[in-house]
């Protein structure tokens, strides 16, 4: 990923809710993400900040497979 396309996805992680910046700032810093997982992180972060956070937290599931390695993550993180 290029340096361009890591401030946009940084900017796309800052959230309304003080809980989602943490958990995805530190995912960011933390974690090495493929192509695909990028891709899915990116789509995840399209979620309006609630629907978001209720998946981190496991209080709801998706239903689009593609997604879910991408979500097991940040519930580990």
């Amino acid at each position: 990923m290029n340096p361009a396309e890591t401030n946009r996805l940084r900017w796309k992680c800052r959230r309304g809710l003080l809980e989602l910046d943490l958990v995805l700032d530190r995912f960011l810093r933390e974690a090495s993400l493929s192509d695909g997982e990028l891709a899915s992180l990116n789509s995840l972060l399209d979620l309006p900040d609630n629907d978001l956070w209720e998946l981190i937290v496991g209080r709801s599931e998706l239903e689009d497979q593609r997604l879910h390695a991408v979500v097991a993550r940040l519930r580990a993180a």
